[in-house]
């Protein structure tokens, strides 16, 4: 198999991190350098329609795009040290956490970056850096919301690491790229899970 990535980019870096705490390693990583738009290049476009990464291609040629979706099927293939549920209670539990993380943290981060760094110019033409700002203004009900459930319990889904972990931990680090540090923009418990996960072994997997 492989999986095209694209380094610090936080989806890919989703994907790394689930198959780190899996301890999978034999799939062959394929960088994408999306500043030099490969990502926009027939081939590429042919495994991923709308030209995201990551993808997932499998031995017979068959892609996977979007990482929640990368990672459903590779929680299939190794289900040891599950990451996304044992039984269907708890799998719609981390989901809701995952999906609330994705909605209202990651994708209002990703705009507020791509719209204001410049770094991401190349990225987003035009940039808006007025909806930029708003985007990072929207992300204040996620993160408090995230902030009271770190103060309630250990792990984003409840008392062990899960996927919802990966989604937000790849988020705040992304963050970081606007010089975010939840302790400084009043998110304490936030800062504390922040780095205990940082700790793990996964956590600086898609980081180059």
């Amino acid at each position: 198999m492989k999986l095209y990535v694209s380094p610090r980019a936080p989806n890919p870096k989703r994907v790394r991190m689930f198959m780190a705490e899996k301890n999978m390693t034999d799939i062959t990583l394929v960088p994408v350098d999306l500043n030099a738009h490969q990502h926009s290049e027939p081939s590429y476009v042919a495994k991923s329609p709308l030209s995201r990464v990551p993808v997932l291609e499998l031995d017979d040629g068959t892609c996977i795009s979007e990482s929640r979706a990368i990672c459903t099927y590779l929680e299939s293939l190794v289900p040891d040290n599950n990451l996304m549920g044992v039984d269907g209670l708890e799998r719609a539990q981390i989901e809701m956490a995952d999906r609330l993380v994705e909605w209202y943290v990651l994708l209002p981060t990703m705009q507020w970056i791509r719209h204001v760094h410049p770094g991401l110019a190349p990225l987003e033409k035009p940039q808006f850096p007025a909806f930029g700002e708003s985007q990072a203004e929207k992300r204040g009900p996620g993160l408090d919301w995230l902030e009271s459930t770190l103060g309630k319990q250990a792990f984003v889904a409840g008392k062990r690491f899960t996927i919802a972990d990966i989604t937000a931990f790849c988020t705040i680090e992304f963050s970081r790229l606007m010089k975010f540090k939840p302790a400084e923009a009043g998110y304490p418990h936030i800062q504390a899970w922040r780095d205990r996960v940082a700790q793990r072994a996964s956590a600086s997997a898609g980081d180059n």
